[in-house]
């Protein structure tokens, strides 16, 4: 009995560390996804390109993110999570070294698609493996814990980011999360098992991804995926992009002052979802919670937009503009309004067949990160029509119509 006692906790300790060392593959995705929020500024002025025209051309990446997720799930399926994974890591390295040396718009797009698909799989690689090996409650507190460790990307991507920025140049994210992805292969290749592959869907990708889209537009999972696309794009768009400008150009913070309030924001995305979880297990009122947190946000972003320079706010307050605290406290009740996010993933299973259950979660997730793109692309254009407190309303008035959408679909029946 001792003999396997000691057996399982070497087996338990050696899963741990593989599932470590994937999470540190998705945290390198959450830090190069939001690279640009500190140094966009700079990275268009090399290109000699407008800021807005940069951050257009940035959603590349979420877009060719959204469109390999399907294919590299089913490349898990048919090969094991260690070759995809490794082979993922390698694509990312490649992807950082193209965008760090870049010398135009061009060039910067390449690194951005590649960028894009090599980091698609970086949070399913440690899902998978997670779902294979452990029980369902113990599955569940794994996945918190991989998302929580794949955010500290964004916590590296605020102030410490910003100040290799400010003395380096915005090259230099880049080139350190180049070395960041081979010290991350070379764990995953000595700690990750090399198991054998399932052969569970023999299907193409293509007809993977058609199955996966009709499950998506039809009546039961419309609403979720109406407020897929728009709830995680908001957080992402505004962490990832806009928020440093924002304090930057329009509140005049320093470029690490700036870091230290979006770091304040990313640990709100850290522990709303546990607060979100608490929350919804007492009240058993789901879809109210969904909805609420989600207007509440939309409220949040429309009173940040009217605390820009002689907006609705600053003239209320006699102020030329709202200071910068205020900016601050309003970045962490949105970080925390919108960790609802995952409770979709929840009414997904409720919504459809056991035997479906799969594709509708890929749905919703193909939701989340094909409506960042959307909202990257279509934010890059208001901010250059009308400057950045309309990107804010803007975001403000998708949520709400993605809660209304949510809300018509998703009523109880009579």
């Amino acid at each position: 009995m001792t003999t396997a006692a000691n057996d399982a906790g070497i087996a338990t300790r050696a899963l741990i560390f593989a599932l470590v060392a994937l999470a540190c593959g998705h945290m390198l995705s959450t830090l190069l996804r939001t690279i640009p929020a500190v140094s966009l500024d700079l990275m268009a002025a090399d290109f000699r390109i407008e800021p807005q025209a940069l951050a257009s051309l940035t959603s590349i990446y979420p877009f060719a993110f959204a469109a390999a997720q399907i294919p590299v799930g089913a490349a898990m399926d048919r090969f094991g999570v260690r070759p995809v994974s490794l082979a993922l890591l390698a694509g990312t390295v490649f992807g950082a070294m193209a965008s760090g040396f870049a010398t135009g718009p061009e060039s910067f797009a390449v690194g951005q698609l590649l960028l894009g698909v090599a980091t698609s799989g970086m949070l399913m690689c440690p899902m998978t493996l997670a779902a294979k090996q452990l029980s369902a409650a113990r599955f569940g507190l794994w996945s918190g814990a991989i998302l929580s460790i794949g955010n500290i990307g964004m916590l590296l991507s605020a102030s410490p980011l910003a100040f290799v920025v400010d003395a380096y140049g915005w090259r230099a994210g880049f080139w350190l999360s180049a070395i960041g992805g081979v010290a991350v292969a070379l764990a995953v290749f000595a700690l990750v098992p090399n198991q054998p592959a399932e052969h569970k869907d023999e299907s193409s990708p293509l007809a993977q991804m058609i199955e996966v889209l009709r499950l998506g537009l039809s009546r039961p999972l419309r609403g979720l995926i109406a407020l897929a696309l728009v709830s995680l794009a908001t957080s992402l768009v505004l962490r990832g992009l806009w928020g440093g400008p924002w304090l930057m150009d329009v509140k005049g913070l320093s470029r690490v002052e700036a870091g230290n309030q979006l770091g304040a924001f990313t640990l709100a995305m850290i522990v709303g979802p546990l607060c979100i979880g608490v929350i919804d297990r007492r009240l058993g009122h789901r879809r109210g919670l969904v909805a609420g947190s989600h207007l509440a946000a939309a409220v949040l972003l429309v009173l940040m937009a009217l605390g820009a320079p002689h907006e609705a706010v600053s003239v209320l307050f006699g102020l030329p503009v709202m200071p910068p605290q205020y900016d601050l406290v309003l970045f962490v009740l949105i970080g925390l309004a919108t960790s609802a996010q995952p409770l979709l993933f929840g009414m997904s299973r409720q919504l459809v067949d056991a035997q479906v259950a799969g594709k509708a979660l890929a749905a919703v997730n193909l939701a989340f990160f094909l409506g960042a793109a959307l909202m990257q692309s279509a934010t890059g254009a208001v901010a250059a029509l009308a400057g950045l407190p309309a990107v804010l309303l803007f975001m403000a008035a998708m949520l709400t119509l993605g809660v209304l959408i949510f809300l018509a679909y998703t009523s109880p029946s009579p």
